[in-house]
């Protein structure tokens, strides 16, 4: 049988997993069974083609993405809500009310808002003020955005590294090392086992991680080419470019996943070493989760 592109995503105590058609969460409860959730995926992005257009389909993947992400989130954190008896509190009750059978919808809508109100902040607003500090000693265009581009870096890195100090989140890392490991036993041909996964390495180039990556390097060649305006105007122009970014940095993903070569690993290198931070090696009973998700979508 043809070997399938997929690719997946940690979620709390799962994995999810994703292939061109398929999409399974595959969840382990407190008492130890191991819940799998499998859909047939529905992508507008493919009804409507856009997958097919180079540049312009990174930006909608990417947004595609991020609500299937929250969605897979939000089944994986039902169990573990329900098993602490936690009640909903009074903002959850107010959008139920109010927006009824839509309410979920809404929910993930302001979820992917504060998430982008503070990235921008963290990632956009941040950089470009602390970067403009320096525009008095140095008088290039393309150096101040470099130091902005490399402040944005060394931001995205702090807060990585001060993230995985969480144990919880350290959990979430130890299941994105699962997922990454299942993955490349597929990619070998090699029977979806614990045993034969155990072996493989944590880290891949398809990662969201080297996306990551690659969105801020892509970002500062850019961002080199509109020169160094006021802030606002900057933060405005930086805002405004991020399909554009998007839709390089995706191309440049598909290219690394491709191809395995001197040139790929070159550009995949930093993404990869990052991902020493948001990757760990996992145990067997997360093996054992990511490979069931796994065999959802490629079964």
């Amino acid at each position: 049988m043809k070997k399938q592109s997929v690719g997946g995503q940690a979620v709390i105590e799962g994995v999810m997993m994703q292939s061109k058609d398929k999409r399974a969460i595959a969840v382990r409860k407190s008492d130890g069974e191991i819940i799998v959730k499998k859909n047939k995926i529905k992508s507008w992005i493919n009804e409507k083609n856009i997958d097919k257009i180079p540049f312009l389909r990174g930006s909608f993947v990417l947004i595609e993405t991020m609500i299937e992400g929250i969605k897979s989130l939000n089944f994986s954190s039902e169990f573990f809500l329900d098993e602490d008896g936690s009640e909903e509190d009074a903002f959850d009750k107010f959008i139920k009310k109010i927006f009824k059978d839509k309410a979920n919808d809404v929910m993930i809508g302001i979820s992917m808002l504060i998430a982008f109100v503070l990235s921008a902040g963290l990632f956009i607003v941040l950089p470009t003020a602390v970067g403009g500090a320096f525009a008095r000693l140095v008088n290039n265009d393309v150096l101040l955005n470099l130091i902005e581009g490399v402040i944005r870096i060394c931001i995205l890195f702090l807060y990585i590294v001060l993230i995985s100090k969480s144990k919880d989140i350290e959990r979430v890392f130890q299941y994105h090392g699962a997922e990454h490991k299942s993955i490349h036993c597929y990619e070998s041909g090699e029977e979806l086992t614990v045993e034969h996964a155990r072996k493989f390495t944590r880290f891949h180039p398809r990662c969201g991680t080297n996306f990551l990556f690659i969105v801020m390097f892509t970002s500062i060649i850019l961002f080199s080419f509109f020169g160094w305006p006021n802030p606002i105007i900057r933060i405005v122009m930086r805002i405004v470019c991020i399909p554009i970014v998007a839709g390089i940095s995706y191309e440049i993903i598909r290219f690394l996943g491709k191809y395995n070569n001197k040139i790929t690993k070159i550009v995949a290198y930093p993404g990869m070493m990052l991902q020493k931070f948001t990757t760990k090696e996992p145990d067997d009973k997360q093996l054992e989760v990511a490979i069931a998700a796994l065999k959802a979508v490629v079964d």
